[in-house]
């Protein structure tokens, strides 16, 4: 895949503008105010906050439970703002792996390289495996 299509890295977007969320005390592996900068910057890569806790080294309990606490309203807007402008990033990227297609690189039996170009026909099937009961498409549907 060509690097200009790449999702960004966290380090290279500007958090959302928000009013750190008051401690009571600072600790080295909690939630300092970079590490809550570096949470909302995953944030707006990712869309997911699992993923974005894990980045900045923490769990998806303890982000919800500093977004829960007093004073946290500016980290909270910010938060959803970053969620949001993170699922539409997401869905971008992967609608142009899906439409544009991927490069794919088969090792055959004896050494042989099979090189081809197409559709990403994982992430085509993907949302017709959420829709169909059972959650799991027929060849037919594939095709």
């Amino acid at each position: 895949m060509n690097s200009d299509h790449a999702p960004p890295r966290p380090a290279d977007i500007a958090a959302p503008a928000f009013t750190p969320v008051p401690l009571a005390r600072t600790r080295h592996d909690g939630w300092t105010v970079p590490r809550q900068s570096a949470f909302l910057r995953a944030l707006c890569v990712t869309g997911s906050v699992s993923s974005a806790a894990r980045m900045v080294g923490m769990s998806r309990k303890a982000a919800y439970a500093l977004r829960a606490r007093a004073g946290a309203e500016s980290f909270a807007a910010a938060w959803n703002r970053a969620l949001g402008e993170g699922r539409e990033r997401a869905f971008d990227w992967l609608m142009e792996r899906a439409l544009n297609g991927v490069t794919t690189i088969t090792l055959r039996t004896g050494g042989a390289l099979d090189i081809g170009h197409g559709p990403d026909r994982r992430l085509v099937a993907s949302p017709m495996r959420s829709a169909l009961p059972g959650g799991k498409p027929t060849q037919g549907d594939l095709r």
